[in-house]
């Protein structure tokens, strides 16, 4: 039988009922936020395309990092950026640089947060890509062995979860030996296991100034127009040992996180990615969107297609917002 013994809109009739029968609940416990550590003291610049987002300094990034914590956001993922660059982006497993300085920072204050951070080479290297380059290529079984040392030296600084973004193959095995191998067998693995070659990165260059300076990373990265080719990656990705996986961006790619979400039993997280955040921003510095709605449903699709953590840009507005509500 339907209508009228069936009538779907009993259960939609008040906000408090909706909230009752309501499916996917958003709340502060999945978010990751995201800061880009830059290296001296004092600093803190805007980055022009993403209007509340900075490159930090150290001492600056604890100071946003005990805002994080009292709004109940658990963890933040670091992004670095060098004092000098070169071919192998050397300055990434530093143990002086912006990232593992950052990361003593936060432990030294003692502030209650997961601390997450990327491994990558593009922001270090001279020529912008994630890899080391070889005759015009990115050579893969070198740059994993920079990678492994880069998650090492994060782990020794106090991560508690490296991430690894650059999509070379066999990445997270090595990493997974050398944390091992190096008395870091508790550091977890997130692993950018669907990362896509997006045209929704380009803020995020300007952020981690790590726009490549020829070609593009097609090579590495997922072709977007692929769906089955990321559940061998994730596949594949689990098996070397990653903890947790991810899929990037999270909007054009929610198909993906549900796929993902449905054949695999691990902890899948989604990046709500640079552009995403500003175009929203944008829009509503025009006054063309309600800015609080549009985030709230961006997470609720994100969440409800299956991702149980979102590294988002807004997850400081998220958590105010959902404080009030």
């Amino acid at each position: 039988m339907s209508f009228p013994t069936h009538r779907l809109r009993r259960l939609r009739r008040t906000e408090r009922m909706r909230g009752f029968v309501r499916e996917t609940r958003l709340s502060t416990g999945g978010l990751i936020y995201p800061m880009f550590a830059c290296p001296g003291s004092g600093v803190r610049t805007e980055v022009s395309s993403m209007p509340g987002v900075h490159q930090q300094s150290p001492d600056r990034i604890v100071e946003e990092c005990r805002e994080v914590a009292d709004l109940g956001i658990p963890a933040v993922i670091l992004f670095g950026l060098p004092m000098h660059k070169d071919d192998t982006g050397s300055e990434a497993a530093s143990p002086d640089g912006a990232v593992q300085r950052s990361i003593a920072a936060i432990r030294e204050a003692r502030l209650d947060l997961l601390i997450l951070t990327d491994v990558c080479l593009c922001e270090y290297t001279s020529h912008g890509h994630c890899g080391v380059v070889h005759q015009g290529e990115v050579a893969n079984d070198p740059s994993i062995a920079l990678l492994a040392a880069v998650a090492v030296s994060h782990a020794r600084a106090g991560a508690d979860v490296v991430a690894p973004s650059d999509m070379m193959d066999g990445r997270v095995g090595a990493i997974r030996r050398a944390l091992d191998e190096s008395g870091f067998a508790d550091t977890a693995i997130l692993s950018y296991a669907a990362k896509y070659c997006s045209a929704f990165y380009g803020p995020f260059r300007e952020a981690a100034q790590s726009a490549p300076q020829f070609g593009d990373r097609r090579s590495y990265q997922m072709d977007p127009a692929n769906a089955r080719e990321a559940l061998r990656e994730v596949a594949l990705d689990i098996e070397e040992g990653a903890d947790i996986i991810m899929v990037k961006p999270a909007l054009p790619y929610l198909d993906i996180i549900q796929r993902v979400r449905e054949r695999f039993d691990v902890p899948v997280a989604a990046y709500n990615v640079s552009a995403e955040y500003a175009m929203v921003k944008a829009a509503a510095r025009n006054g063309w969107i309600d800015e609080q709605r549009i985030v709230l449903e961006i997470m609720t699709s994100i969440q409800r297609a299956g991702a149980s953590m979102v590294l988002t840009y807004h997850a400081k507005d998220v958590a105010r917002w959902l404080k009030s509500c």
